[in-house]
Formats: structure tokens, sequence, C-alpha cells
């Protein structure tokens, strides 16, 4: 396994399965629902404490050894054996779950100092909505800023951006 993604044959550059990568954004989305609801209704903010650190540690090992190394990755991989993997680029997604280990850091470091009230309810829904974009619309926002820094010259182009999710790569 490759720490940036692993090479589908005939690709120059790293790839991640988008099934897999969904199917971990459903999964994920579900864990934060669930904790969101505790903090949302009850005033109980332990379950957004233990998910912010959670995904934290989560997106960290995501890019430090890649998604097939990480817990909900392991869990996607299952969820999606037996179907044809769906190569996409690596940096796209790596920038993306970069955003994600700001905000989970961002949150941890809220929720765990004690802060409660509207700002760890406003990001976490921010972070509901962007995991409920990918995994059901396969819209990835950090792809498309990604893409978005790559037309302007402020990232480098991933040499195989033909494969990008639904065209974001494209200049």
């Amino acid at each position: 396994m490759l720490s940036f993604g692993q090479r589908a044959s005939g690709l120059q550059a790293p790839a991640f399965d988008e099934n897999r990568v969904r199917a971990a954004a459903g999964v994920t989305m579900v864990v934060g629902a669930v904790a969101f609801v505790f903090a949302y209704f009850d005033h109980q903010y332990i379950p957004l404490q233990i998910a912010s650190t959670f995904f934290f540690v989560e997106f960290v090992t995501r890019l430090a050894f890649g998604i097939e190394s990480s817990p909900v990755g392991v869990i996607a991989g299952l969820m999606t054996r037996g179907q044809d993997a769906d190569w996409v680029s690596a940096k796209p997604k790596r920038f993306a779950w970069t955003l994600g280990m700001g905000m989970a850091f961002s949150m941890m470091i809220i929720t765990n100092s004690g802060i409660r009230g509207m700002l760890p309810r406003t990001i976490c829904a921010i972070c509901l909505t962007l995991m409920w974009m990918e995994s059901v619309l396969g819209l990835c926002l950090g792809c498309k800023i990604h893409a978005l820094l790559v037309r302007r010259g402020w990232a480098s182009k991933d040499p195989a951006f033909e494969v990008c999710a639904h065209g974001e790569c494209a200049l």
C-alpha cells in the first residue's frame, strides 16, 4: 500500500477508489449525525467530543497511510468489496481530507475545551453537509476547491488529472 493512494493499472499517479471514498464519507456522516443529534437536541456534547477526536485521527491516518489503512476506510472497503474500482486522482481527495482534518481538529479543540452552543453545532452541520454531498451526490467540494487552486496556479496539477471524479481536474 502506498501512502498517497494505489497505482491503478495504466495510471501514472496514485489514485483512490471513488466507491470506497464515497462509502467512507457515508460512514463518517452517520457517526457525525448521531453525535450532532445528541448535541443539538439533548445538549450532550460527549458524543461530539468523541466523534471529532475520532475524525481527526481518521483523517490523519488517511493522509499518512491512505484510506486503505484508516479504520473507516477498512469498513468502506468491506462495504464496496466485489464492486469494480472507479479510480480517481488521489491529489484532490487528499486535499479534501486535509480540509476535513482541519475541521475535525477545530471541532476537537472546541468541544474538548468546553465550548458549547451554536459554534460547534454549526461547524458540525457544515461537516455533515459536506459528507452528505460526497457520499450521496458524489460531489467533493474540497476537490472543486483544489481544481480552482490549480486553475489559478496556486497548486500543482496532478499528472493523472484525467481520472478525477466528474471532471473536477479539467482545466
